[in-house]
């Protein structure tokens, strides 16, 4: 046919080649759902809480070492190591001035919240009492816990045997060399 129109050669093409690619689409549908076909239940849902602790939650936690037997073996040396992240913000040397947070020399049986001329926030100030092994124990591991509004924004130390270290380093950095609780 001259004058270039479309014949009928062309318009079959066209359309076998449309018919190719849905057979290509539709085929390749029906492979993916045979390999990656969903699990049905062999019963519809989901099981409900019962109200009983799961089995894994029965199982008793394992208890805490109490405080007395972490510091009775507790080490000075790694407890200073593990002051090191402290020292940005506290002085622990003896008549040291205030950092960002207040000095640390002589923290047990010191009063909370008594450093002259901290700005200790409101609820360190309402705390009350002095520093005991105990109180700085559950401090280190949370302060934000221990004292809600607190200034302080180390996160806290999770190790229990860390905390006791740190903790006996803090007794030689003392005057007084405080006793451990027996």
């Amino acid at each position: 046919m001259a004058g270039g129109g479309i014949t009928t050669t062309d318009t079959n093409k066209t359309l076998m080649t449309i018919l190719g690619v849905l057979l290509l689409t539709m085929g390749l549908g029906v492979l993916t759902n045979a390999i990656y076909a969903p699990v049905k239940p062999a019963t519809p849902g989901y099981p409900l809480p019962s109200g009983e602790p799961a089995a894994s939650a029965k199982a008793e936690a394992p208890k805490e070492t109490p405080l007395p037997e972490l510091l009775a073996k507790a080490d000075a040396k790694k407890g200073e190591a593990d002051t090191k992240v402290c020292q940005s913000c506290h002085n622990f040397d003896k008549g040291g001035a205030a950092k960002v947070g207040p000095p640390l020399y002589d923290v047990i049986g010191r009063p909370k919240g008594s450093v002259p001329g901290f700005a200790y926030s409101d609820g360190m100030k309402s705390k009350g009492g002095d520093w005991t092994y105990q109180d700085l124990f559950q401090f280190i591991a949370k302060p934000s816990a221990y004292v809600p509004g607190t200034k302080m924004t180390y996160p806290g130390e999770p190790d229990p045997q860390k905390r006791a270290d740190i903790e006996a380093y803090l007794q030689q950095d003392s005057d007084t060399h405080p006793a451990f609780p027996k």
